[in-house]
C-alpha cells in the first residue's frame, strides 16, 4: 500500500521538474512513511511514497523491467501475483523481485493493457510505455483504491490522493464545484469522475485513462456483465461454492511480510472474516469502537463477546460525544471530499489504534451490498409490485405517505418507482431527497447544469452491462460500482493511509464479486430478510446469537443520536449564521426551512443536515494544506 503521483507535459514535452515531484510526493508522505522514490523521462515524471508490506527488502518504486522499457507506479495489492508469475515466468519472462508490482510490470509487456483483467486485487497505478511515449493510469473494477487527476493546458497531474495533485498547482487556488456539491447534498458523496473541486476529477472504478500522441482518452476497461447462472443455483450450491469463494479470498489476504489484524464490528461480516481467518492461523488481533455501557447499541460488547467465541487478540476503543463534535472537522478534512456518514468519525479512531500493532487491517465490507443488506434492498426486490399498480390505485397511498410526518425512507421508494428508466429509479432510491429540492436549496443561478442528468452520464455506460439482471440486480450493480467506492471505500481508505495503514476487503474478492453478482434476489432477500444466503454460510461457523445481531456498523446509530442531540446545540448554529462558507451557494432561507422542520418533527431531515454541516467545515477547510496535519 502506497501513494502514487506524477506528471505528463503531453503537449509541449516540456521536461519535469524533480522537485514538483518531490512536493507532491511529500504531501501524501502519510500514505508511505517507509521509503520514496523518483523517475524521470523528460515530459514524465513518477513520485512514489511506499508502505511496505511484501517483499520488504526489494520492493522499491518507481519499478521497470530489466531493459526499463516500462515503468510502474503501483499503489495496492495482487493477491494472484504468485499464479501470474508462474504463467509469465512460463513464457519467458525473468523476475528480479518477490513483490507483486513486478508482475504488472511483465504482465504489461506480455499482455499489454490485458493485464488489467488478469489482476484479482485492488489497484490505482500508471504505466509508463517508454517506446510509445504512453502512459496508463488505471482503477480496479471495484474502486478500493483511488486515482485523482487534473488535465490543463496540456498537462496531465495525477495522484492516489487530491492534494498530491493540487501540491502542483502553485498560487492557484482551486475552487469548489457548484455542480458536484449540489450531487453530494443529493447522494451524500460525489460520484465518479467527479469530485467537489473545479478541475480536479477522480478515476472511475473499473476505468482506465490513456494518454498518447497528444490526446487524452478515457474508457472502462472492466466491463463484466453478470449473467444469471443457469440453471440456477440451489440454496446447497450456492452455500458451498461462496464459502469455498470465501475460504480462497481470505486466504489470498493474509499474505503479508507485516503483522496484520481485523476490525471487528459486532456484526455477522467481521464475525465471519475473524471465523475463517483462524482457520488460517490463532490469536489475531482484533480492533473494535464503541461508547460504552449506557448505550443499548454500543458494539462493544458485541465485538468483544465474539471476540471471546472466536478466540482472538481483542481491544477496544471508545469515544465520547465531546470527541465526535471536536473532531469532526480535522476527520472531514483528511477526507478531502465531503462525505456524509457518522462512520467516518468511528473508522477513523479504530484505525489509529489498530495502527499501533499491525499495519494491514481485514474489514468486513461488502456482504451488504453484494447480498441485499439494506432496507432500499427491500423495496428494489417488492417494489415492481408496486410499479404494476394503474395510477388510480397508487395515488390514495401515495397522498396518505406524502402527509406522514416522518418516514423518509418510505417516500423516497415512492418517489424512486413512480416513473423513469431502471437507471433513474436506482438513481432516486439513492438519494436523499428528491433532485428538484436540493436544486431548490441553492441561490438562483448557482447551478449550471441538471444534476440528475449530470449523474445519469455518470453512470449510463453502466447500464448496458446489467440488463440481464432484474431491479434489485441492477441497485446493487450500480451500488458495487458507484456508492460502495465514492463513498464507504473512499472515506475507510482516506482514514486508514492517514495512520499509514492498509485495509484490505476480502469481500470484494474479484471472484466472489461476480459469483454474488449472478445469484437470484430470491438467495440475497428472502421473505424480507436481506443476505440470506450469505448468514446461511455464517450459520457454519458462527453460533445464532451473533447471526441474529441486528447490523449496526460500528454502532452508527449512537453517533446519529449524537448529531441529532447537537442539532439544538453549537452545530446547528451554522443554519443561523448568514456568514456560514455554505451560503456562498445555498440560500439561507431554504436551508432554515429544513432545519425549522427537523426540530419540528414535520420531517426527519438528520441526515441532509449533517450533510451540511460536512459541507460546512469542508468549505471552511478548502485547502490543500490538510496535508501538513498528518
Amino acid at each position: 500500500m502506497c501513494g502514487i503521483c506524477g506528471r505528463y507535459n503531453f503537449i509541449d514535452k516540456r521536461p519535469v521538474e524533480r522537485r514538483e515531484l518531490e512536493e507532491m510526493a511529500r504531501s501524501i508522505r502519510h500514505r508511505g512513511p517507509d521509503d520514496e522514490g523518483y523517475y524521470l523521462d523528460g515530459s514524465l515524471g513518477f513520485g512514489f511514497r511506499r508502505l511496505s508490506i511484501i517483499d520488504l527488502e526489494g520492493g522499491h518504486q518507481p519499478m521497470s523491467d530489466e531493459e526499463e522499457t516500462t515503468w510502474i507506479v503501483f499503489n495496492g495489492e495482487i493477491y494472484n501475483f504468485r499464479e501470474l508469475r508462474m504463467e509469465l515466468e512460463s513464457f519467458g519472462h525473468v523476475f528480479r523481485t518477490r513483490c507483486d508490482t513486478e508482475v504488472i510490470v511483465h504482465g504489461y509487456k506480455q499482455w499489454g493493457d490485458e493485464v488489467l483483467n488478469r489482476l484479482n486485487g485492488m489497484f490505482g497505478l500508471a504505466v509508463w510505455d517508454v517506446r510509445r511515449r504512453r502512459l496508463m493510469l488505471a482503477r480496479d473494477p471495484f474502486g478500493i483504491k483511488l486515482v485523482y487527476y487534473r488535465v490543463s493546458a496540456g498537462s496531465l497531474w495525477f495522484g492516489s490522493e487530491m492534494r498530491a495533485v493540487c501540491a502542483s498547482m502553485g498560487n492557484e487556488r482551486p475552487e469548489a464545484d457548484p455542480e458536484s456539491l449540489s450531487l453530494f447534498l443529493q447522494y451524500r458523496f460525489t460520484p465518479s469522475p467527479y469530485t467537489a473541486m473545479q478541475g480536479v476529477q477522480k478515476l472511475a472504478p473499473g476505468t482506465k485513462l490513456v494518454v498518447q500522441d497528444g490526446v487524452c482518452q478515457t474508457s472502462r476497461w472492466y466491463r463484466f456483465s453478470p449473467k444469471p447462472f443457469a440453471p440456477p443455483k440451489s440454496v446447497a450450491e450456492a452455500g458451498e461454492e461462496l464459502l469455498c469463494l470465501y475460504r480462497q479470498a481470505v486466504r489470498r489476504q493474509l499474505v503479508s511480510d507485516v503483522p496484520l489484524g481485523l476490525l471487528l464490528s459486532g456484526g455477522v461480516d467481521s464475525a465471519l472474516l475473524l471465523a475463517l481467518m483462524m482457520e488460517n492461523g490463532a490469536d489475531w488481533p482484533t480492533y473494535t469502537v464503541g461508547y460504552g455501557e449506557s448505550y443499548v447499541l454500543d458494539e462493544l460488547a458485541d465485538a468483544e463477546d465474539t471476540a471471546r467465541i472466536l478466540k482472538s487478540r481483542h481491544t477496544g476503543v471508545r469515544i465520547t460525544r465531546k470527541v465526535f463534535e471536536r473532531e469532526l472537522s480535522r476527520i472531514v478534512g483528511f477526507l478531502e471530499e465531503p462525505v456524509t456518514t457518522s462512520s467516518i468519525v468511528p473508522m477513523y479512531f479504530v484505525c489509529q489504534r489498530a495502527r499501533e500493532d499491525v499495519k494491514v487491517g481485514l474489514v468486513g465490507q461488502g456482504p451488504d451490498e453484494l447480498f441485499g443488506g439494506y432496507p432500499r434492498h427491500i423495496g428494489a426486490r417488492y417494489g415492481v409490485a408496486w410499479t404494476a399498480l394503474p395510477p388510480w390505485a397508487r395515488a390514495p397511498l401515495e397522498r396518505a405517505v406524502a402527509a406522514l410526518p416522518r418516514n423518509e425512507a418510505l417516500k423516497r421508494g415512492l418517489y424512486a418507482f413512480g416513473s423513469g428508466s431502471a437507471l433513474q429509479r436506482s438513481g432516486r432510491i439513492l438519494s436523499l431527497l428528491p433532485a428538484e429540492q436540493i436544486e431548490g436549496l441553492f441561490w438562483d443561478g448557482v447551478l449550471k447544469a441538471d444534476a440528475e442528468q449530470k449523474v445519469q452520464q455518470c453512470w449510463s455506460d453502466l447500464a448496458s452491462l446489467g440488463p440481464q439482471t432484474d431491479e434489485l440486480g441492477r441497485l446493487q450493480f450500480l451500488e458495487v460500482r458507484s456508492t460502495l467506492p465514492d463513498e464507504l471505500l473512499m472515506y475507510a481508505d482516506k482514514l486508514s493511509m492517514a495512520h499509514s495503514l492498509e485495509l484490505r476487503v476480502p469481500y470484494l474478492d474479484k471472484d466472489i464479486v461476480e459469483y454474488a453478482e449472478r445469484l437470484g434476489s430470491n438467495l440475497k432477500l428472502r421473505n424480507g430478510v436481506g443476505k440470506w444466503i450469505h448468514k446461511q454460510v455464517c450459520r457454519k461457523f458462527l453460533p445464532a446469537s451473533i447471526v441474529r445481531r441486528p447490523k449496526r456498523g460500528f454502532a452508527t446509530t449512537v453517533v446519529d443520536s449524537w448529531f441529532r442531540d447537537s442539532l439544538g446545540g453549537d452545530m446547528a448554529s451554522i443554519f443561523a449564521d448568514k456568514e456560514a462558507a455554505i451560503f456562498k451557494f445555498l440560500n439561507p432561507a431554504s436551508v432554515s426551512k429544513l432545519h425549522a422542520d427537523h426540530v419540528a418533527g414535520r420531517q426527519d431531515n438528520h441526515k441532509i443536515l449533517f450533510s451540511l454541516i460536512v459541507l460546512e467545515e469542508w468549505l471552511r477547510g478548502f485547502t490543500v494544506g490538510a496535508a501538513a496535519t498528518m
